[in-house]
């Protein structure tokens, strides 16, 4: 199976929602936020490894303290993967913290920031004209 493969594809869509019901519905941990959600799953083509990558909606704290959560909690999750998905092999489970919804907000924000100080300074040439 190749990396790009349809089939590579459907697995790596149905890993990523399984781990997001396994960690919105099974994991009790405290520290895991429950604005935790799977941006997207890598598996290898062999099916032995696996990145997850998650958003934790939140402060540093937040995240790692999910991290943390989510690392403690890796074999019970792929114990449940392997019950919920019928796969050769149940992919060992690597968990990224992925920053780019974060980062897109904070880039959002400085455009708003800089547009709404360019109509502030359009105002100030109008009225300076008048």
């Amino acid at each position: 199976m190749r990396k790009n493969s349809i089939k590579n594809t459907r697995i790596n869509s149905e890993v990523a929602h399984e781990l997001s019901n396994i960690i919105r519905g099974d994991l009790k941990d405290p520290r895991i936020n429950p604005l935790t959600s799977v941006v997207s799953v890598d598996v290898t083509p062999d099916l032995k490894h696996c990145k997850a990558y998650i958003s934790v909606l939140g402060d540093e704290k937040s995240q790692k303290d999910t991290y943390d959560g989510l690392m403690s909690a890796e074999g019970y999750i792929r114990r449940q993967l392997a019950k919920n998905i019928n796969l050769r092999n149940t992919p060992e489970i690597t968990f990224v913290m992925d920053q780019s919804i974060e980062r897109g907000v904070y880039m959002s924000k400085r455009i708003d920031d800089v547009t709404k100080a360019d109509r502030h300074e359009d105002s100030v040439d109008e009225d300076t004209e008048e």
